[in-house]
Protein backbone atom coordinates (compact mmCIF):
# COMPACT_ATOMS: atom_id res chain seq x y z
CA UNK A 1 0.00 0.00 0.00
CA UNK A 2 2.04 3.08 -1.48
CA UNK A 3 1.00 5.75 1.59
CA UNK A 4 2.69 8.67 2.72
CA UNK A 5 4.84 8.32 5.33
CA UNK A 6 4.80 12.17 6.37
CA UNK A 7 2.56 15.14 5.46
CA UNK A 8 3.31 18.83 5.71
CA UNK A 9 0.08 19.52 6.77
CA UNK A 10 0.18 23.69 7.37
CA UNK A 11 -0.66 26.42 7.26
CA UNK A 12 -1.44 28.11 3.92
CA UNK A 13 1.24 31.10 2.91
CA UNK A 14 3.88 29.83 5.69
CA UNK A 15 6.26 28.40 2.92
CA UNK A 16 4.88 24.71 2.55
CA UNK A 17 5.65 25.11 -1.15
CA UNK A 18 9.24 26.00 -0.37
CA UNK A 19 9.59 23.46 2.00
CA UNK A 20 8.43 20.57 -0.44
CA UNK A 21 10.92 21.94 -3.11
CA UNK A 22 13.60 21.83 -0.52
CA UNK A 23 12.65 18.13 0.84
CA UNK A 24 12.68 16.78 -2.65
CA UNK A 25 16.20 17.13 -2.57
CA UNK A 26 16.97 15.14 -0.09
CA UNK A 27 18.46 11.48 -1.81
CA UNK A 28 16.30 9.44 1.45
CA UNK A 29 12.95 11.24 0.88
CA UNK A 30 10.33 11.36 -1.79
CA UNK A 31 8.07 13.91 -2.50
CA UNK A 32 5.08 13.70 -4.73
CA UNK A 33 5.31 15.18 -7.86
CA UNK A 34 2.13 17.15 -7.11
CA UNK A 35 2.84 19.23 -4.39
CA UNK A 36 -0.47 19.91 -2.95
CA UNK A 37 -3.37 16.99 -3.79
CA UNK A 38 -5.50 17.30 -1.31
CA UNK A 39 -6.66 13.62 -0.83
CA UNK A 40 -7.50 14.16 3.07
CA UNK A 41 -10.11 17.01 2.70
CA UNK A 42 -12.88 14.65 0.89
CA UNK A 43 -14.60 11.26 1.45
CA UNK A 44 -14.83 11.72 -2.40
CA UNK A 45 -15.46 13.93 -5.19
CA UNK A 46 -15.14 17.35 -4.01
CA UNK A 47 -17.47 20.56 -4.71
CA UNK A 48 -17.99 21.72 -8.19
CA UNK A 49 -18.76 25.36 -6.48
CA UNK A 50 -17.91 28.08 -4.38
CA UNK A 51 -15.87 31.33 -4.06
CA UNK A 52 -14.05 32.54 -7.29
CA UNK A 53 -11.63 29.75 -8.64
CA UNK A 54 -13.14 27.37 -6.41
CA UNK A 55 -14.38 25.46 -8.94
CA UNK A 56 -11.16 25.26 -10.93
CA UNK A 57 -9.08 24.57 -7.64
CA UNK A 58 -11.54 21.61 -6.71
CA UNK A 59 -10.58 19.84 -10.20
CA UNK A 60 -7.27 19.50 -9.44
CA UNK A 61 -8.46 17.34 -6.16
CA UNK A 62 -6.44 13.88 -6.61
CA UNK A 63 -9.58 12.55 -4.45
CA UNK A 64 -9.49 8.51 -5.83
CA UNK A 65 -7.42 6.25 -3.62
CA UNK A 66 -6.06 4.92 -6.55
CA UNK A 67 -4.77 7.85 -7.87
CA UNK A 68 -3.63 9.07 -4.74
CA UNK A 69 -1.37 5.77 -3.97
CA UNK A 70 0.01 6.31 -7.34
CA UNK A 71 1.93 9.32 -6.58
CA UNK A 72 4.40 7.57 -4.27
CA UNK A 73 4.39 4.06 -6.27
CA UNK A 74 7.67 5.52 -7.96
CA UNK A 75 9.72 6.14 -5.14
CA UNK A 76 12.79 4.11 -4.67
CA UNK A 77 13.28 1.49 -2.15
CA UNK A 78 14.06 2.71 0.96
CA UNK A 79 12.43 6.31 0.96
CA UNK A 80 10.31 8.11 2.61
CA UNK A 81 7.53 9.17 1.14
CA UNK A 82 5.50 12.19 1.93
CA UNK A 83 3.28 15.04 0.71
CA UNK A 84 2.29 19.17 1.32
CA UNK A 85 -1.28 19.96 1.69
CA UNK A 86 -1.38 22.98 3.92
CA UNK A 87 -5.19 22.56 4.51
CA UNK A 88 -4.66 19.61 7.02
CA UNK A 89 -4.30 21.23 9.74
CA UNK A 90 -7.53 23.42 9.57
CA UNK A 91 -9.71 20.48 8.20
CA UNK A 92 -10.97 18.92 11.55
CA UNK A 93 -12.17 15.79 9.21
CA UNK A 94 -9.41 15.61 7.16
CA UNK A 95 -7.53 15.20 10.56
CA UNK A 96 -10.10 12.34 11.56
CA UNK A 97 -9.40 10.69 7.97
CA UNK A 98 -5.43 10.85 8.30
CA UNK A 99 -5.92 9.07 11.93
CA UNK A 100 -7.80 6.15 10.07
CA UNK A 101 -5.65 5.59 7.40
CA UNK A 102 -2.02 6.36 8.29
CA UNK A 103 -1.96 6.56 12.35
CA UNK A 104 1.42 6.59 12.56
CA UNK A 105 2.25 9.54 10.10
CA UNK A 106 4.94 12.16 10.64
CA UNK A 107 3.31 15.55 10.59
CA UNK A 108 5.19 19.01 10.21
CA UNK A 109 3.55 22.30 10.72
CA UNK A 110 4.99 25.88 9.53
CA UNK A 111 3.34 28.47 11.74
CA UNK A 112 3.37 32.03 10.53
CA UNK A 113 2.26 35.33 12.44
CA UNK A 114 -1.62 34.90 11.89
CA UNK A 115 -2.08 38.38 10.73
CA UNK A 116 0.84 38.62 8.24
CA UNK A 117 -0.55 35.02 7.16
CA UNK A 118 -4.21 36.61 6.22
CA UNK A 119 -2.56 39.65 4.36
CA UNK A 120 -0.54 37.04 1.95
CA UNK A 121 -3.48 35.05 1.90
CA UNK A 122 -5.55 37.72 0.63
CA UNK A 123 -2.74 39.48 -1.42
CA UNK A 124 -2.52 35.79 -3.56
CA UNK A 125 -6.26 35.89 -4.29
CA UNK A 126 -5.85 40.02 -5.10
CA UNK A 127 -2.90 38.86 -7.01
CA UNK A 128 -4.85 36.61 -9.18
CA UNK A 129 -7.88 38.94 -9.62
CA UNK A 130 -10.21 36.37 -7.75
CA UNK A 131 -10.58 38.67 -4.34
CA UNK A 132 -12.62 41.64 -5.25
CA UNK A 133 -12.03 43.45 -2.14
CA UNK A 134 -9.19 45.99 -2.17
CA UNK A 135 -8.53 46.14 1.32
CA UNK A 136 -7.34 43.28 3.63
CA UNK A 137 -9.59 44.33 6.99
CA UNK A 138 -12.64 44.62 4.84
CA UNK A 139 -11.97 41.27 3.13
CA UNK A 140 -11.69 40.00 6.85
CA UNK A 141 -15.00 40.99 7.87
CA UNK A 142 -16.56 39.30 4.74
CA UNK A 143 -15.27 36.07 5.84
CA UNK A 144 -18.55 34.73 8.22
CA UNK A 145 -20.56 35.29 5.10
CA UNK A 146 -18.33 34.02 2.45
CA UNK A 147 -17.99 30.73 4.93
CA UNK A 148 -21.59 30.34 5.19
CA UNK A 149 -21.79 30.57 1.25
CA UNK A 150 -19.46 27.75 0.79
CA UNK A 151 -16.32 29.50 -0.75
CA UNK A 152 -13.26 26.89 0.01
CA UNK A 153 -10.61 27.02 2.73
CA UNK A 154 -8.25 29.61 0.67
CA UNK A 155 -10.73 32.23 1.55
CA UNK A 156 -10.87 31.97 5.34
CA UNK A 157 -8.21 34.21 6.06
CA UNK A 158 -9.41 34.56 9.83
CA UNK A 159 -10.26 31.18 10.79
CA UNK A 160 -7.27 29.15 9.43
CA UNK A 161 -4.92 31.65 11.30
CA UNK A 162 -6.20 30.19 14.41
CA UNK A 163 -3.55 27.69 15.35
CA UNK A 164 -4.16 26.93 18.83
CA UNK A 165 -7.57 25.36 17.98
CA UNK A 166 -6.32 22.92 15.16
CA UNK A 167 -3.59 22.24 17.32
CA UNK A 168 -5.09 20.83 20.25
CA UNK A 169 -7.90 19.51 18.11
CA UNK A 170 -4.69 17.43 16.37
CA UNK A 171 -3.06 15.98 19.88
CA UNK A 172 -6.61 14.81 20.56
CA UNK A 173 -5.50 12.32 17.35
CA UNK A 174 -1.70 12.24 17.32
CA UNK A 175 1.16 11.76 19.49
CA UNK A 176 3.11 14.69 19.90
CA UNK A 177 6.35 13.16 18.80
CA UNK A 178 4.69 12.61 15.74
CA UNK A 179 4.18 16.60 14.79
CA UNK A 180 6.99 19.31 14.62
CA UNK A 181 5.80 22.53 14.77
CA UNK A 182 8.32 25.20 13.20
CA UNK A 183 8.42 28.90 12.55
CA UNK A 184 7.63 30.20 9.06
CA UNK A 185 10.40 33.14 9.86
CA UNK A 186 12.70 30.32 10.86
CA UNK A 187 12.18 28.87 7.81
CA UNK A 188 13.06 32.53 6.32
CA UNK A 189 16.35 33.41 8.53
CA UNK A 190 17.64 29.94 8.97
CA UNK A 191 16.69 27.97 6.38
CA UNK A 192 19.60 25.00 6.89
CA UNK A 193 18.97 24.55 10.52
CA UNK A 194 15.46 24.52 10.15
CA UNK A 195 15.86 21.86 7.24
CA UNK A 196 18.00 20.06 9.71
CA UNK A 197 15.09 20.25 12.45
CA UNK A 198 12.57 17.87 9.30
CA UNK A 199 15.06 16.00 8.98
CA UNK A 200 15.79 14.67 12.41
CA UNK A 201 11.90 14.50 12.78
CA UNK A 202 11.63 12.26 10.28
CA UNK A 203 14.90 9.71 10.67
CA UNK A 204 16.93 10.68 7.91
CA UNK A 205 20.34 12.13 7.46
CA UNK A 206 20.79 15.27 8.80
CA UNK A 207 23.39 18.63 7.09
CA UNK A 208 22.25 17.70 3.27
CA UNK A 209 19.90 20.45 2.58
CA UNK A 210 21.16 24.02 3.31
CA UNK A 211 18.45 26.29 1.09
CA UNK A 212 15.16 27.19 1.33
CA UNK A 213 14.42 28.30 -2.46
CA UNK A 214 11.77 31.43 -3.26
CA UNK A 215 8.59 29.37 -4.36
CA UNK A 216 5.19 30.45 -4.49
CA UNK A 217 5.91 34.37 -3.90
CA UNK A 218 3.44 36.55 -3.68
CA UNK A 219 3.12 39.55 -6.27
CA UNK A 220 1.25 42.70 -5.67
CA UNK A 221 -0.68 44.36 -8.43
CA UNK A 222 -1.69 48.20 -7.69
CA UNK A 223 -5.06 48.68 -7.89
CA UNK A 224 -7.07 50.76 -10.10
CA UNK A 225 -8.86 50.66 -13.38
CA UNK A 226 -6.80 47.97 -14.82
CA UNK A 227 -7.09 45.77 -12.12
CA UNK A 228 -10.38 45.80 -11.52
CA UNK A 229 -11.43 45.70 -15.05
CA UNK A 230 -8.93 42.37 -15.79
CA UNK A 231 -9.97 41.02 -12.09
CA UNK A 232 -13.70 41.41 -12.98
CA UNK A 233 -13.01 39.41 -16.37
CA UNK A 234 -11.15 36.62 -14.05
CA UNK A 235 -13.98 36.06 -11.96
CA UNK A 236 -16.71 36.36 -14.63
CA UNK A 237 -14.93 34.12 -17.19
CA UNK A 238 -12.61 31.33 -15.56
CA UNK A 239 -11.50 29.86 -19.08
CA UNK A 240 -9.43 33.19 -19.11
CA UNK A 241 -8.54 33.20 -15.40
CA UNK A 242 -5.06 31.92 -15.88
CA UNK A 243 -3.98 34.88 -19.16
CA UNK A 244 -5.75 37.37 -16.78
CA UNK A 245 -3.75 36.42 -13.81
CA UNK A 246 0.14 36.45 -15.90
CA UNK A 247 -1.05 39.94 -17.41
CA UNK A 248 -1.90 40.99 -13.48
CA UNK A 249 0.83 40.05 -12.01
CA UNK A 250 3.57 41.24 -14.47
CA UNK A 251 6.20 43.16 -13.06
CA UNK A 252 4.11 42.69 -9.88
CA UNK A 253 6.05 44.18 -7.04
CA UNK A 254 6.77 42.70 -3.28
CA UNK A 255 3.63 42.08 -1.08
CA UNK A 256 2.87 45.77 0.61
CA UNK A 257 3.35 46.01 4.15
CA UNK A 258 0.13 46.43 6.70
CA UNK A 259 -0.09 49.53 8.11
CA UNK A 260 -0.24 49.19 12.20
CA UNK A 261 -3.66 50.83 12.34
CA UNK A 262 -4.81 47.76 9.67
CA UNK A 263 -2.72 45.12 11.80
CA UNK A 264 -4.21 46.54 15.04
CA UNK A 265 -7.60 45.94 13.55
CA UNK A 266 -6.95 42.51 13.11
CA UNK A 267 -4.82 41.41 16.31
CA UNK A 268 -8.03 41.03 18.39
CA UNK A 269 -9.32 38.37 16.31
CA UNK A 270 -6.40 36.23 16.89
CA UNK A 271 -5.47 37.49 20.72
CA UNK A 272 -7.72 34.34 22.50
CA UNK A 273 -6.01 31.46 20.05
CA UNK A 274 -2.99 32.68 20.70
CA UNK A 275 -3.08 32.15 24.81
CA UNK A 276 -4.61 28.83 23.66
CA UNK A 277 -1.50 28.00 21.26
CA UNK A 278 0.83 29.13 23.71
CA UNK A 279 -1.15 26.46 26.32
CA UNK A 280 -0.83 23.69 23.92
CA UNK A 281 2.94 24.16 22.64
CA UNK A 282 4.16 25.32 25.96
CA UNK A 283 5.82 28.58 23.42
CA UNK A 284 5.85 32.04 23.64
CA UNK A 285 3.38 33.62 20.48
CA UNK A 286 2.78 36.99 22.25
CA UNK A 287 5.11 38.97 19.79
CA UNK A 288 2.21 38.23 17.31
CA UNK A 289 -0.27 40.55 19.10
CA UNK A 290 2.65 43.52 19.08
CA UNK A 291 3.69 45.78 16.02
CA UNK A 292 5.80 43.93 13.72
CA UNK A 293 9.77 45.08 13.49
CA UNK A 294 9.39 43.46 9.73
CA UNK A 295 6.01 43.45 7.80
CA UNK A 296 4.95 42.44 4.14
CA UNK A 297 6.84 40.29 1.76
CA UNK A 298 9.50 39.04 3.73
CA UNK A 299 11.33 37.18 0.91
CA UNK A 300 11.02 39.82 -1.64
CA UNK A 301 9.96 40.83 -4.65
CA UNK A 302 8.87 37.48 -7.17
CA UNK A 303 11.92 35.97 -8.70
CA UNK A 304 11.78 36.66 -12.15
CA UNK A 305 10.28 34.32 -14.52
CA UNK A 306 7.85 32.67 -11.55
CA UNK A 307 4.04 32.90 -11.79
CA UNK A 308 2.09 32.11 -8.31
CA UNK A 309 1.95 28.27 -7.82
CA UNK A 310 -0.58 25.90 -8.78
CA UNK A 311 -0.18 23.22 -6.46
CA UNK A 312 -2.94 20.71 -7.33
CA UNK A 313 -3.12 18.56 -10.44
CA UNK A 314 -3.97 19.54 -14.19
CA UNK A 315 -6.29 18.10 -16.48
Amino acid sequence: MALPDFLIAGVPKAGTTALHTALQQHPELYLSTIKEPKFFLTDGPPPERGGPGDAETYREHVWRREEYEALFEDAPPGTLTGESTPFYLYDAAAQRRIRALIPDVRIVVTLRDPVERAHSNWTHLWSAGLEPIGDLVRACEAEPERIAAGWAHFWHYLSLGRYGEQLARLFELFPREQVLILRYRDIVDRPAETLDLICAHLGVRQGLLAEVPRQNVTAHPDPGARHAVLSTLARRLPALAKPIEGLLQHRGQARRPLSWEQRRRLIPYFAEDVALLQRVTGEDFSDWLRPRERSGGLVGSRPPGQRQARNGRRD
